[in-house]
Parts: C-alpha cells; structure tokens; sequence
C-alpha cells in the first residue's frame, strides 16, 4: 500500500543501511488512530530486524508497562515467554527480559534494563506510546538516547497531542550525540483512495459507491482507526448479503447509510475521556463546536457558546491544550473529524441544545456569502420554522445554480419530509425537487415525495401535470421502470393541456425507442406530435429538446440523416437548458454510435459532450457517458482495467439499474469470454433478463446467456432464449441492435434443429437493416449467413463468409469477435476439403494467440482444444513429458477455467474430455499449486488475469 511504501523510503532505508555500530533514533508523531500501531507491526515483521536482539516497550494509560523481547539480549535476565508481555501495576517498576520462559524477573527498572541492550552489534528498541511515561522512565529513555550502545536503533512512537510539554518527546530535551542518526516520521489522514481500498476489502467492491467514500472519508477525518471502525458498525447496522451482489440495489452503500451510522465505541471515548479534565465554561465551549459542526473563529465559538471574549479566549485555549478542539486553519477551530462532534453532541441536554443552535443561527447569519444549508439546519433546530424554509430554498436555488442537483435533492427532500410544510410551499419546493431530479441524480426518497404530491387531490391540475412530467422521466429513465414512466408522462401530456412547452417535453420524451413498450411506429407518432407542439410553444429550450430526442430516434434505428440533424445541434448558447439539450443529443449520439458501429465517431462525439456538459455542469449525462466508454473499450478489445471499472459503475448507480446498465453489460460479456459463468447470473439475469431491461441491452443479455447454454449442450434452452429475445426485437421494430444477438441467436436455433426458421430469421434481419447506415449489423448479418452456409455443409462457402466477417470485424475494430470469425473460419476449413487443412490450423492459431492477447480464457481453452484434437496440428513428442511439479499445458487451461468458475461437465464440454479426465486434472492442480480450493486456481495460475 501507499503508506508501507513512504516507510519503505522514510524509516526502513536509514535503519538497514546503517553501519552496525551506528546509532539512529526515529520518532514516530501520530494523532490518536492515525497507524502507529500498524507502523510497529509492519516494522517488527520486516526481515532486516527477525534474527536482531530486539526489545518491544509499550506504555499503557495505567502507567504501567509491557516489555516483549524476540531475540536474547545481554545482560543476566530472568526467563519470560518469546511473543509474551508482562505488565506492572501502576507505582512499581518496570523489569527487563530475558530468555523465553516464564518466571519472576531479575532487574527492577528500565533503566537497568537499558544497560542489557549492549550486545555489541545492532539492536532494535521499539518504545510505543512514549506520552504516556511517567518521569522515571523518560529520564530513563533520554539517558539511554544521550549515551546509546553502539548499534542501537531506537523507534519511538508517540501522540503529540497528549505530550506532557509540547515540542518534547519525552518531557525534557534530549542530549543527542552528533553521531546520532535523528529521523521523524509523521503518521498524517488516511487520502480518500486509502480510504476506498480500506471500505473494499471489508464490505465488497460492488458495495463502495463514490458518494459512500467520499463521505466515510470526510466523517472519519480520514483517521485510519476511525474509518477501520466506522466500517466495522456500518457491517454490524446494514444488512448486506453473502458476496454475490445482483443488480443495483440495497447493497450498495451511500452517504446516508454513513450519516447513520452509529459513532463507533473507541471514538467516543477517547472524546468524552479528554472533555473529563474542562472545566464548566471549556465544556461549553466544546458543545458550540459540536453544535456548529463547522470550523468557526474564536469569536463565533465565543458567541455561540454564551461567552465574553475573555473567557472565549481562556476556554479555547483549554480546549486546545487537552487536544478536544484543534486548529485546523489559519485562526478556525474546530473537532479533528466531524464524528467527534457528533460524539459529543448527544450530551447536551435538550433546552440548551436548541439554545446554542439559536445562537449559531445568528452567528452565521452574518457570513458572507451566507451558508444557507448549514443556516437552515440551525434554524430548524432551534424551532424557527419561517426563516428554515426559507433558507432552504434560497440553499437550493444556490445549489441549482451551481449545477449541484444531488444538493438541492437532498435538502429538499429532507424539507419535504416534514409535516411541518404548508402546502402553497410544498408545491413550489416539490417543483424544484422535480426539476433537480431530472437534471441529477435521484435518491432514494425523491419517487416516493413526487408519487405524493401528484396524488394530492388539492393540487392543481397544470402544477400536477408538471411534477408528473418529471416523475415519469425519473421512473423512466432512472428508476429502470419504463412502463410506469411512460403512463405517468402520458398522463402528464393530458393534464398539462394548453401548456405546450411542457406537454412538447412529455411527447419528446416517450419518441425515443429505447423504451421496450410499444412499437418503433408509436415511438415515431410521439416524435411528430412533440415536433408540432414545440414549433407551436416558441420556446427555444423546448424546441432545441425536441431536435435532440429526434436525433437519438434517427441515430437508434440507424438513419443516416441523424447524423446531418446531429451537426446541426447547437453548441453555443446563453441559454443552459439549450446547451443541456445539445449535450444530451451529443451523448445519445455517441451511444447509438457504439451500438451501430461507429467506433471512431463515438469516441468523438463522447470527448464532445463531456466538454460541453462539463462547461454546463450537467452530472447526471457525465455519467451516463461512463457507461457508453464502458461499452465502447469492451467491443473495441481495451480490455485492461475494464472490470474494476465497470463495477464501480455499477456501485455508483446505487438503485438506478439504467444507470447501472452498461456496467452490466461488461461484466456478463467478460465473465463469457473469461469462463467465469458463476458470476454471468449476478450481471446478466435480474433486471437484464426482465421485461423493463432497454432492448438492445436485453439483446446483448440474451446472447451472452445462449453461448454458456449451448456450450453446456441445453440446445433446447438456448433455443428458447434466442425466441424470446427475437421477439422483443421484432416488437420493437430497430433490426439494428440485432448485431450484438443475431449469430448467437441463429446458430442457437440452427444447433436446435429449426434450420428454416433460421433462415426466416435471417431474412428478417436482412430487410430489417436494409437501407440502415449500420457496420455492426452489417457484418453480424455476414456471420449469420455464413453459419446457414456451414448448416448447409457448404463448407468452403461458410469459411469464405466467417473470413469476411472477420475482415470487417477487424476494420472496425473489434478483435474479439475478429478472433472468433477465425475461429469459425477454421472450422470449417477444417470440415471441409484435406486442401484446406493448412489454412484452417493457421486460422485456429491466430485465433488462440488473439484471444490469448485479450484474456479471453473460456474461448482461448475452446480453441486450443480443437487444434490439439485435429491430426494436422502440431503434435507433442512421443512418450509422456515429465512436468514434475510444474502444471502440464492441460492442467493450466483446466485450473483457469475451474477457477474462473466453471464445473467440470462445463470444461469438459468445452475441452472435449471427460468429466472424470477434468476431475483428476483440477486434483493435479490444486496439489501442485497449493491451492485449497477452485476459486483460488486462476489467480494463482495467471496472477490474477480474471479481473484485467
């Protein structure tokens, strides 16, 4: 990790190259929690220092002491245990170690025991928690640091918070001599990517969302003994399941789950122990910071804790000197991490705790600009209801400017929880809550307070209609519910009536045919309509939505026209709906352009739109537009880093399995082409498999859900699988997102038996993609006819057509599917003519080395199984190889594809062996590699090759 490497640097270096009789001290300086515990472990298990005489001194809050020792030291010694420790009452003497058997101690003080460190060669003293030493034993330490042994390395650590006279280590200055080696390492906050790699190993990444560790780390103050904590009580408060997350859902963490989460035990005592030693006006001090949870001056505490500035000043300097508040910025004080504030805050009793947020509310009141979230927070607290909404709105307005939707989200969903809200303020703040949901991310809560305010009988019809519109876009588009959305925005279309701006924007927005209700002739009737009625509006925002959804409609169904119309978007504009408008159009362009082909332009038109939703602050399209670069290096064969990417998208997107989409989609075609089909149920079943997935992602669920089927020889339920999801197309309408399911689909239903139905199919799909600009579909088209041609025994036919295929998948590019075209290719030059029988090793061998190069393991074992099997391939020496402990070609592809996660029937299918011949394999495999189970074979084999 990032820390044991600056050790590495800072503390290992200078104590293992130093000459034997030299002397190096290093003084260890961490707050409370920071990892000067860890440090130790880290410096006593480093191999420099396992056969060194070493002596471990730990201070403890009762004064007393525990000495370890791992190697014999100089000196007469009583016996006591290796990797022991032995403790004295506080007011008695420390002792010193000996050899390891337990019995009474010989000498009676540290600095005896100082004496027995002489061992005339290098020496390890590690004194931990030196603040705690009573005078006796610093007077001990600074004698044996100002007259060291030669050879001795000292570390000692130390919290400079709690040292009896600041600046001094060990109370006192120390004599040290000018030989002396002096380093100081300082043990600071964990930075927010240690903190994620912390929150991954204990609850999963799929679990850590972006906005979950943002917050651990600012709550925790990054404190690594506070996050390792807070982790430890968000496992015990959330209920989360055993380590298969499925789609988007309660498992994935967010900020509130870190909010509300419990401060954990450790935190509040430390907190509570030093409040112990204030005095009554300190103590009251202390409670205003916790109030105002915010850094503040020393007038602001002063005033918001009742007190003059004399005695301000009196009592915050005694907060400071027992380390409760600190300074951490030029003249602002406050707690080290916003826990500790929250550790104390419960204390309070309740009417003085409305009074101190009374007076912070005035405090803050005079700020400039004004802090309108944190005044609002204040006001509601002490009861002034008036002056809380009204700061929460202007809060929100702010927020909304700012382009902060996931701000203004959260605060006025948290208004409009409240009882309290009168209804003429409930319907304009729901409005805002409304719009900033569509722009942003949803929460959690935003449906239910929409679904709400659209049922109050009392609301006026063109206002429902209005928040309805916004709540079907949030169904729709967000939630991954799009038949409830699209009858929520037509009823939105019926109730806005005369309001034809907002009615143009319902009609827009059920014309794109992502959507799997209704026909693609329904999609384009919507087009039409909100044409008409946007040109009826005059608005320029309206109309320029409007251009933008027919974009996308032209682009999805493969129209060459879409991309003129495209151009002609605007992309400067005074007006940022306008822009929002034209960099949504950008964004769906280049997703249509992913799934038609177009793989250069899509690339272009996603660097376009970042900037110009970047410029406009649009968050919700910035990440959509991860999910379409996700898809994008997939089919393009960048495949490195690709998983861990595509999980965190799918973590981020918390309950939102549109958004989680594409995250989807990467993981279930890696898990394919890697073998690890025990993961392809968790990505490519559940929302993908259901009827609300989008078409063309349910298509790309679909074939990767058929070739594990036939692989497994279930012809019947790849057959069925490839019926359900051609019907959805045809329901649809848009032959073009057939390219991603027409081979799996056709070869499913050729291996099925239904040879003329396979050819009806491709048939359908030709007329369907006739007179559409779409390369993908153009050349799956290829491969499909292709494999009738090969259904025929037309094998010279069917190898000449999987050629082409691969000729333009490779243009495209798209070397994955470039590699199976040869691999198809040399099969059925192989069935074929004997003349042919050269071509089709060397088309299997380039297939191998390409799928090798991707990390493709499940095809790459299929591939080389078919090259050892044929008689013309290259063929090993007679006589068995003697592999000894090392694993046999065979038993490398059977540990990848046992670890990757497929059974033995599946490997065996796929290697052409017997099950029995894979079990014995795998038994080889895991006794060689000293492996103790499946799922530790592939990362053991390949280091990891799995999660490229």
């Amino acid at each position: 990790m990032i820390r044991e490497r600056e050790w590495e640097t800072a503390v290992r270096e200078p104590l293992a190259s130093a000459p034997p009789d030299a002397t190096t001290l290093v003084l260890v300086d961490g707050a409370a929690g920071t990892g000067k515990t860890r440090f130790v472990k880290w410096l006593l298990a480093l191999r420099e220092f396992s056969s060194m005489p070493r002596l471990k001194v730990t201070f403890s809050p009762s004064g007393a002491v525990a000495l370890q020792e791992q190697a014999p030291l100089k000196g007469p010694a009583s016996p006591v245990p290796r990797n022991g420790s032995l403790r004295r009452p506080a007011g008695t003497r420390p002792m010193a170690l000996g050899q390891p058997r337990q019995a009474a101690l010989a000498t009676s003080s540290l600095g005896e025991l100082a004496a027995s460190l002489d061992s005339g060669g290098p020496v390890l003293l590690v004194a931990e928690n030196v603040h705690r030493a009573d005078e006796e034993d610093a007077h001990a330490l600074r004698t044996l640091l100002a007259h060291p042994p030669a050879g001795l390395r000292a570390v000692l650590t130390y919290r400079p918070e709690e040292l009896a006279r600041p600046g001094l280590v060990l109370g006192a200055p120390v004599g040290y001599p000018a030989e002396m080696s002096l380093v100081r390492l300082r043990l600071g906050p964990l930075d927010e990517a240690e903190v994620r790699a912390m929150a991954v190993e204990a609850l999963g990444e799929e679990r850590c969302s972006a906005p979950f560790v943002t917050r651990l780390h600012e709550r925790a103050g990054g404190i690594a003994q506070a996050v390792a904590d807070l982790l430890t009580e968000l496992k015990a408060a959330v209920a989360l399941p055993d380590d298969k997350p499925t789609a988007p859902g309660p498992a994935r963490l967010t900020a509130r789950h870190v909010d509300e989460a419990p401060v954990p035990v450790r935190l509040t005592e430390l907190v509570v122990g030093r409040m112990a030693a204030l005095d009554d006006q300190t103590r009251r001090l202390v409670w205003a910071a916790a109030v105002l949870d915010d850094l503040g001056t020393e007038d602001e505490l002063a005033s918001v804790a009742a007190l003059s500035a004399e005695h301000g000043r009196t009592a915050l300097t005694a907060a400071l000197s027992e380390a409760v508040l600190h300074e951490l910025g030029l003249g602002r004080y406050g707690f080290r991490m916003p826990m500790e504030a929250a550790a104390v805050y419960p204390l309070l009793p309740g009417p003085v705790r409305r009074e101190l947020h009374g007076r912070a509310a005035e405090t803050l009141a005079v700020r400039r600009p004004a802090p309108w979230a944190r005044l609002a927070r204040h006001q509601f607290a002490a009861g002034r209801i008036p002056e809380w909404l009204e700061s929460v709105e202007k809060a929100a307005v702010d927020a909304v400017e700012a382009g902060d939707h996931q701000l203004a989200i959260s605060l006025l969903e948290d208004v409009l929880a409240h009882p309290v809200v009168r209804q003429p303020d409930r319907v304009r703040l729901t409005l805002m809550l409304a719009r900033s949901a569509y722009n942003g991310l949803r929460s959690d809560q935003t449906v239910e307070v929409l679904r709400r305010l659209v049922d109050d009988p009392e609301l006026p019809a063109a206002v429902r209609g209005e928040i309805r519109l916004d709540l079907g876009l949030l169904i729709g588009n967000q939630v991954g519910r799009p038949q409830e959305g699209r009858a929520e925005l037509i009823r939105a279309v019926r109730e806005l009536g005369a309001q034809r701006a907002l009615a143009a924007r319902a009609m827009a927005a059920l014309a794109p045919p992502y959507w799997p209700t209704g026909p693609l002739a329904e999609n384009l009737a919507w087009l039409a309509r909100a044409e008409t009625t946007a040109a009826e509006s005059g608005v320029a925002a309206v109309q320029a939505a409007v251009a933008a959804n027919r974009v996308t409609v032209l682009l999805s169904v493969g129209d060459p026209d879409g991309w003129r119309e495209l151009a002609e978007l605007p992309r400067e504009s005074d007006d940022p709906r306008i822009l929002h408008h034209a960099a949504r159009g950008l964004f769906n362009a280049a997703d249509s352009a992913v799934w038609l082909g177009e793989y250069a332009r899509a690339r272009e038109l996603l660097a376009e739109g970042s900037e110009l939703a970047a410029r406009n602050g649009d968050a919700y399209m910035e990440q959509g537009s991860r999910g379409t670069a996700l898809r994008l290096d997939m089919v393009t064969g960048n495949w490195a880093g690709l998983n861990a990417r595509a999980r965190a998208l799918v973590a981020d997107a918390g309950e939102m399995p549109y958004v989680a989409c594409d995250g989807l989609i990467v993981l279930g075609l890696l898990a394919v082409a890697k073998g690890n089909w025990s993961r392809l149920g968790d990505w490519h079943f559940g929302f993908l498999a259901g009827d609300d997935c989008p078409v063309p992602v349910a298509a790309v669920a679909a074939g990767s859900r058929i070739r594990p089927a036939q692989a497994r020889e279930d012809l019947e339920g790849a057959a069925r699988e490839a019926a359900d999801a051609w019907a959805r197309l045809k329901a649809k309408g848009v032959w073009v997102w057939a390219a991603e399911l027409a081979p799996w689909a056709v070869e499913a239903t050729i291996g099925a038996g239904r040879l003329d139905l396979a050819r009806d199919m491709v048939d359908e799909f030709a007329a369907g993609i006739e007179s559409r600009q779409a390369p993908a579909a153009t050349v799956a088209l290829i491969w499909c006819r292709a494999l009738l041609a090969e259904a025929d025994r037309a094998f010279p036919e069917a190898a000449d057509g999987f050629r082409h295929a691969r000729a333009c998948y490779r243009e495209l590019p798209r070397p994955y599917e470039a590699a199976l075209a040869a691999e198809a290719a040399g099969r059925c030059a192989l069935a074929g003519s004997p003349g042919e029988t050269t071509a089709g090793i060397a088309e299997l061998t380039t297939a191998a080395e390409e799928l090798e190069r991707l990390g493709a393991t499940w095809d790459l074992a299929r591939v080389r199984a078919k090259l050892r099997a044929h008689p013309g391939a290259e063929r090993r020496p007679v006589g068995r190889p003697r592999y000894g402990e090392q694993l046999s070609p065979r038993e490398q592809e059977v540990a990848e594809l046992a670890g990757a996660g497929l059974s033995n029937r599946e490997i065996a299918a796929t290697l052409h062996l017997s099950p029995r011949t894979v079990e014995q394999h795998v038994a080889r495999a895991l006794k060689k590699l000293g492996a103790v189970s499946r799922l530790e074979l592939a990362g053991t084999v390949r280091g990891g090759e799995r999660d490229r």
